[in-house]
Formats: structure tokens, C-alpha cells, sequence
């Protein structure tokens, strides 16, 4: 299938690793320019290259700063502009919160976590929402903690349910301007990430084979499997698509 998103133009957060940078892969692949942001300037040089040497163009560009900077819409809408002269759409990968429960979790932990989970993303979706021409798409990387609650994460479990209701809330308030946007929850993908959290628990093999074991395809996603999703969720091909919220998850969330 003709994704549609040639020459089309993508921020995408996070983009130099895990989802966000699958995600900038698929992107590329079917044709269209990405700007990418992270807080790692050698890693972001190393995605760039990679990205302009496997699609033999000028596919990528970076940006280096956080989610929680204030200045980071503006900086990736310039970034957009100045390189390409347009932005079709986003894509905005808000970070993992640390690990542990709602007793061991502390304010400054909390506080720290709103600035950079939860703010950080509402304002990027709100200020390239608004620069986002007719067509234009948004998409939130959230978790399937939106829907049910994972053990001993007691941040993403309080903060990605409140992003889901935000991006419902701003699909209602782009949508008459032809704006879409979506959220999409991955369960457990094959990332740094879900490793780093397998391995926190002193038995990684261990906590993959049993959290397999929840999965109806037993196994865990690729990245390039959630990669796919987002880049037609966020196409044209998927025009009639907004505020949804959509598991990439193998069937692992039980609720509707």
C-alpha cells in the first residue's frame, strides 16, 4: 500500500532510538523528510546519517533538546521551515517516567515527570497542532497504561491516561480544520527501554518469559511493527482516523 507521504515533512520526538526512531525509519522509507528531536546530539548525528545514507537523500534533520524545553515546538517548527519549508505532521514520543510505586514515588519525582511526560507533550502537540495545514496529523506515544494499570509504574500510570484525555479533547478541537489526532499505546516492544525494565527486576529472561505469557501472540513486538502502525496512522491513507487510541500491543490489554 501507497502510504501517501511523499515529500510530506514529520517532527518526530525521541527520534534517534526505540519507537521514535522506527517510526522515523518507516517514514523515510515511504518517502517522506523527518525532523528529529532527543537530548543526545551524537546519537541524533548518528540516526541522521543513517536515515540520508539508507535513503540516498536528504531524508533528516535534528534537533537537540527535550520534550520539556519550552522552546522545543519552536525550534523543530523552525527546523521544519528551514529545511523543507513545511511540517505535515508529528509525531510525539513523550519518554518513559521512572519505575516504582505510588508510595516510593516522590514530589520532586512526580514534578519532574509532569514537566517532561505530561507538559512537554501537551504543549508540542499544541503548538504544532496549530501550525498543522489541513491533512496534517498528530500522533502521542502513550502506553497501554492509558487503559489499565502496569505494576510498579505508578507515573505512567497517573500521567498517560490524562495525555490519552488531552488528545481526544484536542482531536475535537483540530478536527474542524481537517487536523487529525491519535494516540497510540504500545505494550511491551522490543526496545532499550523494555529492556532496561526487564532488567530492573534481577531476572530479565525471566520477566520477558512471563510477560510473554500475557501476550496473545507470545511474544514481544518489533519496533519496526509499532513503527508501521504510526507512520499510516499519522498518512493520508488513514484520513477517517481520529481520536482514537489505538493498542500496538499483541492483544495484551484485555479491556475494549
Amino acid at each position: 500500500m501507497d502510504l501517501q507521504l511523499a515529500d510530506r515533512v514529520f517532527i518526530v520526538t525521541g527520534g534517534a532510538r526505540g519507537l521514535g526512531r522506527a517510526t522515523a525509519d518507516v517514514l523515510v522509507a515511504e518517502g517522506a523528510r523527518v525532523v528529529l528531536s532527543g537530548r543526545s546530539e551524537e546519537s541524533l548525528d548518528k540516526a541522521v546519517a543513517a536515515l540520508n545514507g539508507d535513503s540516498g537523500r536528504d531524508a533528516a534533520v535534528a534537533v537537540a533538546i527535550d520534550n520539556a524545553d519550552r522552546e522545543a515546538p519552536a525550534r523543530l517548527l523552525a527546523a521544519a521551515d528551514e529545511a523543507w519549508g513545511r511540517v505535515d505532521g508529528a509525531l510525539i514520543s513523550v519518554g518513559g517516567p521512572p519505575k516504582g510505586s505510588v508510595a516510593a514515588i516522590t514530589d520532586d519525582q512526580w514534578t519532574t515527570a509532569f514537566e517532561s511526560v505530561f507538559l512537554g507533550a501537551v504543549r508540542l502537540a499544541r503548538e504544532v497542532g496549530a501550525a498543522l495545514p489541513a491533512g496534517g496529523a498528530l500522533g502521542l506515544v502513550l502506553s497501554s497504561s492509558v487503559r489499565a494499570p502496569l505494576a510498579e509504574m505508578a507515573i505512567s500510570n497517573g500521567l498517560r491516561p490524562g495525555l490519552a484525555m488531552v488528545a481526544k479533547t484536542l482531536a475535537d478541537e483540530l478536527g474542524p480544520r481537517g487536523v487529525r489526532v491519535n494516540g497510540l499505546l504500545p505494550g511491551r516492544i522490543g526496545t532499550e527501554r523494555v529492556a532496561e525494565l526487564d532488567a530492573s527486576t534481577g531476572d530479565p529472561d525471566g520477566a520477558r518469559r512471563a510477560a510473554e505469557a500475557g501476550i496473545p501472540l507470545g511474544r514481544y513486538g518489533e519496533p519496526e511493527e509499532f513503527g508501521a502502525v504510526a507512520a499510516f496512522v499519522m498518512s493520508p491513507v488513514a484520513s477517517f482516523v481520529t481520536g482514537v487510541m489505538l493498542p500496538v500491543d499483541g492483544g495484551l490489554l484485555r479491556a475494549l
